[in-house]
């Protein structure tokens, strides 16, 4: 071998083994059966699911073990969200995450607890110095919970690039999870997209439901579809895992037309930044209205999410040739399960009243200002994912709002980067300016709901991220604070702790402070449940005496409400 040979070879070698992903060795983070409710990459509301949840028998309290050696670089806890969460850095590049906790390990939690005290705040996200907390795989480092915005006890548990903090799939480490079910097709929707497109001979999207028989999937009476001009098609598409009937998300969807791929979906990691993407990889208007989430399997120019492997003409096909074309579908799971599913459309041209469109063009891609006496709105470009005709009314001021309502298009067009809205205060009390918000307002229930904001210079302003009908609301209404430990201000009805509920009707909980004796102590807060919880705490808290309690909870307006108590511990 010649010395030019040999320095190639190894220069390439070098390459390849660089190139290679190095064989992963997880621990599994529970010690019972890993059975899932929620797997990566679902479909959730405005996001994409980054992790796994393993379903934990409907308990609290399970041991959590570390999934490799490595050592605790992040400890984030707050009253939404992930709730108490514990993440590990490890030597192979991974970050792990351990989600929903209701503890962490005791040496743990004393640290974050301290630090809690320091800045007087049950929310907290700490940056943990490099060597404060070695571990080892299959180590104990938490127990699980139901913390946070979780909808039940389980640990949510994610594995991510630690460089990029991108989150990866799980499932492809080869965790001992039992999957032998095929995804299920639930149906197809087929989108007319150019202005002399149809479908059934209608300028409107069509959904077709599927049946399943002799080992495959096919659409409900196996008709051929009369479409013509530019189409896209989008899936109804779920799995199920083995032990389980919770609703899980598909790992890959292919789409060819006449054999010839156009368009694929994978999901082995995604980026944060790119997560609420998944608004236009859906058909957002159709899951607001029917509570049904379809992917689109085309791609809306507006949209930058990198899972599309393959991406012909944005997923778009041209069926203006009066031919008859075969639509094939494979949908797999993680395991190598897959479904199937053929139909065949037929280009077929038809004359066509063409819808009439209203209101001034919104580009996705220039920055906008949309402007009537009364309202602006301010549009960055990306702030949609396509273009659209921006349709406006408005209605009158009621006694319910000191303003005209607004109605800016309506609420099934998904926005992704959020805007400023600005609606004129000329029916403002100058009294009520402080205390004034935009509320968006359901017409149909007549329900609002706080979107914030403040006022200036006669207008109250809002930075906001959905379409809808908007109005100028007050807030003067102070929160509630209910107490479920205390009787009569003075007496306890629970050995171990104080609990109190705590709500507000409009604008939200903006902050609450509770003393005794007139020091700061630690109130949980579960904010799905309005609940705060200080636990009588043996370092900090001298007992045999007499106390003075003192709470005070105040929304996102400024209205406070306080509540005191005497009590002998």
């Amino acid at each position: 071998m010649s010395t030019r040979f040999l320095i190639l070879f190894l220069l390439l070698s070098n390459l390849i083994y660089a190139q290679a992903p190095a064989p992963e060795d997880f621990h599994t983070p529970v010690s019972i059966p890993i059975k899932l409710s929620g797997n990566f990459g679902e479909l959730r509301s405005n996001h994409f699911h980054s992790g796994i949840d393993i379903k934990t028998e409907g308990k609290t309290g399970l041991p959590i073990y570390a999934a490799a050696d490595g050592e605790v670089s992040r400890i984030k806890i707050s009253p939404s969200g992930f709730g108490l969460a514990l993440y590990l850095d490890h030597p192979n590049g991974k970050t792990t995450v351990y989600a929903h906790l209701l503890s962490f390990r005791d040496d743990i939690q004393a640290y974050a607890k301290k630090i809690q005290y320091e800045r007087e705040s049950f929310a907290v996200d700490l940056a943990v110095p490099q060597g404060t907390f070695q571990v080892k795989k299959g180590e104990l480092i938490a127990h699980s919970g139901n913390s946070g915005s979780s909808g039940g006890p389980h640990l949510h548990f994610e594995i991510r690039d630690t460089e990029s903090q991108k989150p990866q799939n799980p499932l492809l480490y080869k965790f001992p999870v039992i999957d032998d079910m095929k995804p299920k097709i639930l149906a197809v929707a087929i989108y007319p997209l150019s202005e002399d497109a149809h479908v059934y001979g209608k300028p409107d999207s069509r959904l077709i439901e599927t049946v399943y028989y002799d080992g495959a999937y096919h659409l409900k009476g196996n008709p051929t579809i009369p479409v013509y001009g530019k189409v896209g098609f989008g899936l109804q598409t779920l799995d199920y895992l083995n032990g389980s009937w919770s609703k899980c998300g598909v790992y890959e969807i292919s789409l060819s037309v006449d054999q010839q791929p156009i368009y694929s979906f994978r999901l082995d990691e995604f980026s944060f930044d790119e997560t609420r993407y998944l608004n236009s990889h859906i058909d957002y208007a159709h899951y607001r209205q029917h509570a049904r989430r379809i992917q689109r399997n085309w791609v809306e120019q507006g949209n930058k999410l990198s899972n599309y492997p393959t991406l012909e003409n944005q997923g778009i096909v041209n069926l203006s040739d009066g031919q008859s074309h075969q639509i094939n579908y494979v949908v797999k799971d993680v395991y190598g399960n897959k479904s199937t599913l053929a139909f065949r459309v037929k280009s077929r041209a038809s004359a066509l009243d063409k819808p009439e469109k209203n209101g001034p063009l919104i580009s996705f891609d220039e920055e906008t200002i949309f402007e009537k006496p009364g309202v602006e709105a301010h549009f960055t470009a990306g702030t949609f994912y396509s273009d659209f005709n921006l349709e406006y009314a408005n209605k009158p001021a009621n006694n319910l709002y000191y303003s005209p309502l607004h109605k800016l298009h309506n609420d099934r067009l998904p926005v992704h980067h959020s805007y400023l809205l600005k609606i004129k205060a000329d029916e403002l009390p100058d009294s009520l300016q402080s205390k004034s918000l935009i509320a968006v307002i359901d017409e149909k229930s007549g329900k609002k709901w706080s979107l914030g904001g403040a006022y200036k210079d006669g207008w109250v302003t809002a930075r906001i991220r959905q379409m809808g009908t908007f109005a100028i609301s007050v807030d003067t209404v102070a929160p509630t604070i209910r107490p479920l430990s205390i009787q009569g201000r003075k007496s306890l009805t629970e050995k171990n702790r104080i609990r109190f509920k705590i709500s507000d009707d409009f604008s939200g909980i903006d902050s609450y402070r509770g003393e005794i004796d007139g020091q700061w102590v630690l109130f949980e807060y579960d904010a799905k449940n309005s609940l705060i919880t200080y636990s009588f705490d043996k370092d900090r808290f001298q007992f045999g005496k007499q106390h003075q309690l003192n709470l005070t909870v105040t929304d996102n307006k400024g209205n406070a409400t306080k509540y005191e108590a005497t009590f002998y511990r």
